[in-house]
């Protein structure tokens, strides 16, 4: 998957459609709020057992979810200016100077 395409991909559906101007990293990340509480809701009721074993309609249901929640945030991160792979490699190395591994 490149990040940069897909930025790409979402970039130009939005402005087909004339939406530019509405998806400001604000809003963005209130619409990201709304489709992370739709990824919470289908494990709302679940057991933590129950939620390692998913049937097939509720685990495409839940790929629906995580796409939107990934193309909010790709939509933030490109509209902020955030380079998503340097972020991440840099929070990688943050975290692991922050939880060293454990010695035996």
């Amino acid at each position: 998957m490149d990040i940069e395409e897909l930025q790409l991909r979402l970039r130009r559906f939005a402005a087909a459609r004339h939406w530019d101007p509405y998806l400001t990293p604000k809003n963005l990340a209130m619409a990201l709020v709304v489709e992370a509480a739709e990824l919470v809701e289908i494990f709302q009721w679940q057991t933590a057992e129950e939620s390692l074993h998913l049937d097939e309609p509720t685990r495409q249901h839940l790929g629906e979810e995580i796409a939107d929640v990934l193309m909010y945030l790709l939509q933030i991160a490109d509209r902020a200016g955030v380079d998503v792979p340097f972020a991440v490699e840099r929070k990688l190395m943050m975290n692991a100077k922050k939880y060293p591994e454990p010695t035996a």
